[in-house]
């Protein structure tokens, strides 16, 4: 059977839905095809860690996806396409035609080698299996100290659950935060009751039981791991399209040299204005904003994409948000109103110029923040400091 459709949105995450709205901005009437893997429409996907196990109702979740009247395919993933004759073809055997093609792929959790019945925490299903565990007291063991593992570790102490954190680096957040704030952040898990195992690395994981290269065993319940994604960029690579750690498109969105071909989202490595290089992001604000302005320039649009993404975190009763790049081994300037409770970290670089902004209990300054890193200027305790107000 073939399907033929103006717009062909591939992935049908946070990003697909953004597409197919910032199309809608342009072409009220176009066909629109949205094929995805999982078997439901598209849902906000940072409540997964965060809202809904501080009392969120999971029916808040979900994007409007059909309102705009898209055709929704899921339960299927395209496994090839062939962008010189505008057709794609599914698992299933399907196939489909278009006009233009809009990759919003996302990417796959990275996995450990011996993984046993590890939940790679990444789907609303992945939190329905977990919540359930959770529910029946279950003992956890997280796997990783980064953004997803910090968010699920919390939430999972936060139900009172007894929780294993285990993870390669000496402390929560080593790779974003600087020193002393990641030291700082493993003590507040540990007085919050999380058994944090830094500088640990895991051997090999049957059922519950997790061994770790030094010969500790943990026994849990059950054991979730948060180590980030990879791109899934195989379909477009198996195309011909150009792939470097993403796929690479223009400041419109657009795959270069490739006429009707769009990317966007966690999957699209895109010009960075503020930071003067190119890079992927990962976080909602991206997903949104660029999978939306994808959708609008494929529906014949010209707008350029300029904007530089912010993220924002819980961790029990601390959070933050930030903005540009995060990176402990980059120089800092920092001031705290609160040692490691309040305050605003600057990452600079050789000349002291801002590359991105940590905003620690300090919120509604993003806009600030990528003022100060867009103006490039070199930056003291005196320019931080205001942004503490």
């Amino acid at each position: 059977m073939e399907h033929a459709y103006r717009y062909l949105v591939v992935g049908g995450g946070m990003t697909g839905d953004a597409v197919c709205q910032g199309i809608r901005q342009v072409d009220p009437d176009g066909e629109v095809g949205l094929v995805g893997e999982e078997p439901h429409p598209p849902y906000k996907r940072p409540p997964l860690t965060k809202g809904l196990w501080s009392g969120g109702a999971e029916e808040k979740i979900w994007r409007a996806t059909k309102d705009l009247d898209v055709d929704l395919r899921l339960g299927r993933r395209i496994v090839e396409i062939d962008p010189a004759n505008r057709r794609a073809a599914d698992d299933a055997g399907e196939e489909y035609g278009y006009e233009k093609l809009i990759l919003a792929t996302g990417g796959t959790p990275r996995r450990i080698g011996q993984d046993g019945d590890v939940v790679y925490f990444r789907t609303l299903d992945d939190y329905r299996r977990v919540r359930t565990l959770s529910d029946n007291g279950a003992r956890f063991v997280v796997i990783g100290g980064g953004f997803i593992g910090s968010e699920i570790a919390a939430s999972l102490r936060g139900q009172g659950r007894d929780v294993t954190m285990v993870f390669p680096e000496p402390g929560v957040g080593w790779r974003t935060f600087p020193g002393d704030l990641s030291r700082a952040v493993t003590e507040y898990y540990r007085d919050k009751g999380v058994e944090v195992l830094a500088e640990s690395l895991v051997e090999s994981v049957d059922g519950g039981r997790v061994t770790l290269q030094n010969g500790r065993v943990l026994e849990a319940d059950a054991v979730v791991a948060g180590l980030g994604i990879q791109p899934n960029v195989e379909l477009a690579a198996s195309a011909g399209l150009p792939v470097e750690d993403g796929i690479v498109v223009d400041d419109h969105a657009r795959v270069e040299g490739v006429d009707g071909v769009f990317a966007a989202g966690d999957v699209a490595r895109f010009p960075i204005a503020a930071l003067g290089r190119s890079g992927r992001v990962e976080h909602e604000d991206h997903a949104n904003n660029h999978g939306r302005l994808a959708g609008v320039n494929a529906a014949g649009g010209d707008q350029v994409y300029d904007r530089l993404p912010f993220f924002y975190s819980d961790l029990f009763d601390l959070g933050y948000e930030a903005v540009g790049d995060l990176d402990s081994r980059q120089s800092t300037v920092e001031v705290w109103l609160e040692p490691a409770r309040k305050g605003v970290v600057a990452f600079v670089d050789g000349d002291s110029r801002p590359r991105g902004v940590l905003l620690w209990n300090v919120w509604d300054r993003v806009d600030a923040a990528r003022e100060l890193i867009a103006a490039g200027a070199p930056v003291g305790e005196a320019e931080v400091g205001a942004l503490a107000g």
